[in-house]
């Protein structure tokens, strides 16, 4: 192997995304050992990993550079694409569980937009960030303003696209990836200060309201019903229904029942809904136990420190690739948090999967696609320390 292409050979990310690949594939095989699955997931997930190795290989064809100056168009596309979504016909995207989130490319194929857009949006924002910075080398008050006001306004726009379908839990995702890019862009922390107790505020306000005055909440602020229950069961379960407590009740029986070490692979017993998808992190705790399940946070906790690390070593030659290491960390940590944390009773219950383990070919490609530019970033990094010490 020549040193060409040795700096495309990144031994840790590609061991990485192995362990997630067989992970994800014995705990969707025990998935489908439930009598609620007639489908077999198992191939159709090898198959959008595949797609997801060659989005990788594909984009190590573009540098850093590229990727910057195209970042403007790749966000606009994927607006569009989320734009087009609530006036499309029912045959180009039809409605599926009260949401209208997914386009139809053929007949039992769907692609959701809203999970690309995450990375086009990571993308841009990462731009944005990096060229104001490049602008004014030395900030003040009014240029961190600037900089704060365009980067809530581009969050902004896909975030209300997305609350159209209506998708709350991934609209949250925009926010929370936004918010991180915005602490670490180095604005002021006394405005960063003032936004957070905002953030803080209205979201307390908005709990508050759905708790106390669910009907106004229903009716004024266009919350689901089913987003009503799953907060409110969230905060007090022993009230709720029996079926808004089915979940949360199944897939805590589920992890418990794994005990130390699990019943095994294709061994779970447990039925719940979306066990495959938003609730693979339980089929993890019945077949393999608490060793198991301790052994994916730790890998989750390797990438995540991956990404750290990358991107500050990158941000001296590359701003641009440090951002986006950065936007990508917060995507997986949200998602890591929020699924993880649903599923053993912190977190209200939402329909957000957990990334790189869950079934789904939107969630699989479009995480595979930030893997990409990340391995990229990665491959840019490895040469200029070969350079640096030659």
């Amino acid at each position: 192997m020549n040193k060409k292409q040795n700096y495309y050979f990144q031994t840790d990310l590609i061991l990485l995304l192995l362990g997630f690949a067989i992970i994800s594939f014995v705990s969707i095989y025990s998935a489908q050992q439930l009598e609620q699955y007639d489908t077999n997931f198992l191939i159709q997930q090898m198959f959008f990993y595949a797609v997801g190795v060659g989005l990788i290989a594909a984009v190590q064809f573009l540098d850093l550079e590229q990727l910057y100056k195209t970042s403007l168009y790749i966000y606009i596309a994927g607006v569009l694409l989320l734009a087009f979504l609530p006036i499309s016909p029912e045959f180009v995207a039809r409605e599926i569980n009260g949401a209208k989130s997914w386009y139809t490319l053929i007949p039992g194929l769907t692609l959701q937009p809203a999970e690309f857009v995450k990375i086009s949006t990571i993308l841009f924002l990462a731009a944005v960030i990096s060229r104001h910075k490049e602008k004014y080398q030395r900030s003040t008050l009014k240029t961190d303003i600037q900089l704060l006001f365009k980067l809530i306004i581009y969050a902004v726009i896909p975030v209300f696209l997305i609350m159209l379908q209506p998708d709350f839990g991934t609209a949250m995702v925009y926010l929370f990836i936004a918010g991180v890019l915005i602490i670490l862009s180095g604005i002021n922390w006394k405005i960063i200060f003032s936004l957070i107790l905002s953030g803080i505020t209205i979201i307390g306000a908005v709990f508050f309201i759905v708790i106390e005055f669910p009907g106004f909440a229903e009716e004024t602020l266009g919350i689901q019903p089913y987003q009503i229950d799953r907060v409110m069961t969230w905060f007090d379960p022993a009230q709720q229904s029996q079926d808004a407590n089915f979940q949360f009740e199944r897939s805590q029986m589920a992890l418990g029942s794994g005990q130390l070490f699990g019943k095994g692979m294709g061994s779970v017993e447990v039925n719940y809904p979306e066990a495959h998808t938003d609730f693979i992190f339980s089929v993890i705790g019945e077949s393999f136990g608490f060793v198991g399940s301790a052994f994916v946070v730790l890998l989750y906790f390797m990438l995540l420190y991956k990404l750290v690390t990358l991107g500050l070593n990158i941000y001296k030659h590359s701003p641009f690739g440090a951002y986006f290491c950065f936007g990508f960390l917060s995507l997986m940590l949200v998602h890591i948090f929020q699924n993880i944390g649903m599923t053993i009773g912190i977190m209200p219950i939402t329909g957000i999967p957990l990334l790189l383990l869950s079934y789904g070919g939107s969630s699989v490609m479009s995480t595979m696609l930030g893997v990409a530019v990340v391995y990229r970033v990665a491959v840019e990094e490895t040469i200029q320390n070969d350079y640096l010490f030659k």
